[in-house]
């Protein structure tokens, strides 16, 4: 939600979906226990939930008010590179770009003609039954939770829908209408939930792979043609997502700089290792969804291990060089509270400059934007607001920090002040 925010798609995709629905437990077909959802706070909710199709309409829509026309139903059929660009056929017709970005899915064309091994497992005997359904019979303003795993989670739309998901172990897959009904019998109750109409169904079998390389010449992979898993977690289109957000700042510089070619090589660095620890954690999550438990998705991801993550200070604070830079309300001279995350939309990078009127911004390619934040009660561009931002980055004045095109920070570094950090020192997170 934080990328949308900054693609300008975040009000439509708040209006689309919804928050996480109540859960309805049952036991031999009767309710045995109801959980409520939990309330948000703050900005924006924790957990959004918007179906994979109606987030890539959102998207495209918001690429077509920019004058920016997808193409669907166009395939490549070939391609080739050379130090200069790269050839693509597609629909019998030949183009030349400087570079190719393959998202193309877990069987990807482009990861197949650039012969990049996709190592990882395929477990036959873990398999999940995913549908969209109409269903009779269940309230759809919460979600339903039965037996051995079984569930039933509402879709926003009309009408309504739910999305069925199913661990089917070494079940036989059925995914024709009287086999999802026969599943329902059997798990529910003969004859308490009735499918109404059938409209997608499919089974995935618990595929993790991760390719060995994300940047081959010119060429990157990117969302399931880099790395696929099952949705146990719901970490697919959001990895995908933060691929490409990752991706996009990176090749705009290298277009407009060609002496940041370098640039391009962290791509693979950082998000290969992300791919690898989620790898990790959903062979995990798989193993408690099949046993009939509900998975909390929760990741906490990092840069700080990036080539472009540096820390100066001697003595490093909670938040470090590679993280999420936080939000936090800062006031302007005007008075006018201004969200952090509102300095940070946009192409460029931001410098933070804490406790400085003025100041000498990091070395960084592409345009920088440098604000002043002073502590409460001085003067400045900014004023931080009852301490959040001194507090949200754990620092003192005399420190700039600096946030990425994708809001991660890159350099944190102290500096001269014109804020004293003997007689100012703020709470810290």
């Amino acid at each position: 939600m934080t990328v949308f925010d900054d693609l300008g798609v975040l009000d439509e995709v708040l209006a689309a979906g919804h928050a996480k629905y109540p859960v309805q437990t049952y036991r031999d077909g009767a309710l045995s226990h109801r959980r409520e959802r939990i309330t948000h706070t703050g900005q924006r909710p924790k957990m959004w939930l918007l179906g994979q199709a109606r987030t890539e309409q959102l998207l495209r829509d918001r690429l077509a008010a920019l004058g920016v026309r997808v193409q669907l139903g166009t395939a490549v059929t070939g391609l080739s590179q050379d130090a200069q660009a790269v050839t693509v056929r597609l629909n019998g017709e030949e183009i030349r770009a400087a570079y190719l970005v393959g998202a193309d899915g877990g069987k990807s064309f482009v990861r197949h003609v650039l012969g990049v091994p996709f190592p990882g497992t395929t477990d036959e005997t873990v398999r999940m039954l995913i549908c969209d359904v109409e269903i009779d019979g269940l309230d759809t303003t919460c979600a339903h939770w039965f037996a051995q795993g079984l569930a039933l989670v509402p879709v926003s739309g009309q009408p309504p829908l739910f999305q069925l998901r199913a661990p089917l172990g070494a079940d036989a897959p059925q995914t024709t209408h009287s086999g999802v009904q026969a599943l329902l019998d059997s798990r529910c109750g003969a004859g308490e939930v009735r499918l109404r109409d059938l409209r997608w169904s499919t089974v995935l079998r618990s595929n993790l792979r991760v390719a060995e390389r994300f940047r081959i010449g010119r060429v990157f992979l990117a969302g399931d043609a880099a790395h696929v898993h099952p949705p146990t977690g719901s970490y697919g289109l959001n990895t995908g997502v933060e691929d490409a957000y990752n991706l996009g700042w990176k090749l705009a510089t290298a277009l407009s700089n060609s002496e940041c070619e370098a640039l391009l090589d962290s791509y693979h660095q950082e998000r290969h290792r992300v791919a690898s620890q989620i790898h990790t954690m959903i062979t995990g999550l798989m193993r408690t969804y099949a046993s009939g438990g509900e998975v909390p998705p929760e990741l906490d991801l990092s840069y700080r291990r990036s080539p472009l993550s540096v820390d100066e200070r001697a003595k490093p604070g909670t938040l470090r060089a590679g993280d999420r830079a936080p939000d936090a309300l800062v006031q302007a001279r005007d008075g006018r509270l201004t969200r952090l995350f509102e300095l940070f939309h946009g192409t460029h990078a931001t410098v933070l400059a804490f406790g400085q009127e003025s100041a000498d911004p990091p070395n960084w390619p592409g345009e920088v934007r440098t604000y002043s934040v002073f502590p409460p009660g001085f003067g400045g561009e900014f004023t931080d607001h009852e301490g959040q931002a001194f507090g949200a980055y754990d620092v003192l004045p005399a420190t700039q920090v600096l946030v990425r095109p994708d809001g991660y920070v890159a350099v944190i570094r102290s500096v001269r002040s014109s804020v004293s950090s003997n007689t100012i020192r703020p709470s810290r997170s």
